[in-house]
């Protein structure tokens, strides 16, 4: 079995228990070595053969699991945060299925939802904002129409921008075409690692304030990170629900 695990934003201790037995039983570790830290390697058992993927294409790294899969070894695919976003496993597993070789998904914490906990604060305040947008600025990789920052800034709701930091001014310069200029910003470079930096502004400070940063680093938007929102229906005393009555 290939199995796909999500490290975690950094924190050798963000992986969860699922993905640190799995790494404990691999054989073969192929982990994304210019994103997730060595220090998650201490899991692995002795002997395990750990391969750094950040030289290779796809092709290589298809035949390596197919090859430690025909041989019998139990593998580990290491991403960075959670597979799911922008973790390109779709294309390996799709090459694996084209191989039939069968392959399972350990989900991991994400580097938002780090990031929010660094913080700290919650992204989905009532009377602000119960929508978080997941996205991404169009660099060499594209954006579909009507997915670009500006279009998806008319929502006004709280934004998780990924792979952002370099394109900052133009991010900003995007988001301005819907937000008020005063809009919370935070950008958290590195969530839950030892050098982990903090920056918090406003749409109309932040690209100066962080003008030297411009990769590792999530952009938050939104005013939920003003941490000021309404009470929540669930806690209020005078809200009845299967499991208290209202007072």
């Amino acid at each position: 079995m290939i199995t796909f695990v999500g490290a975690g934003p950094g924190d050798p201790e963000l992986i969860t228990v699922k993905g640190q037995r799995a790494l404990l039983a691999a054989d073969v570790v192929l982990y994304a070595g210019s994103l997730v830290p060595t220090a998650l390697l201490q899991w692995t058992k002795a002997g395990a053969v750990c391969r750094d993927s950040a030289g290779m294409h796809l092709d290589a790294q298809v035949a390596l699991m197919a090859e430690a899969h025909a041989a019998g070894q139990t593998v580990v695919r290491l991403h960075t945060g959670d597979p799911a976003i922008y973790g390109a496993i779709g294309e390996q597993m799709a090459a694996l299925d084209r191989l039939g070789i069968p392959y399972t998904v350990v989900p991991g914490v994400s580097s938002f939802l780090a990031a929010a906990a660094a913080l700290p604060t919650e992204l989905t305040l009532p009377g602000v904002s119960q929508t978080v947008i997941i996205t991404r600025c169009a660099g060499r990789t594209p954006v579909p129409e009507g997915q670009d920052i500006a279009s998806l800034a008319a929502h006004r709701a709280t934004m998780a921008i990924f792979l952002s930091a370099g394109h900052l001014s133009d991010t900003v310069a995007s988001l301005c075409t819907h937000y008020p200029a005063d809009t919370a910003v935070a950008i958290v470079q590195r969530a839950s690692w030892p050098e982990q930096r903090i920056i918090r502004g406003t749409l109309a400070t932040i690209a100066e304030q962080a003008a030297d940063i411009d990769r590792t680093a999530m952009i938050l938007v939104g005013n939920v990170l003003k941490n000021d929102g309404e009470l929540s229906k669930l806690y209020d005393r005078h809200f009845a629900h299967g499991y208290r009555e209202a007072e």
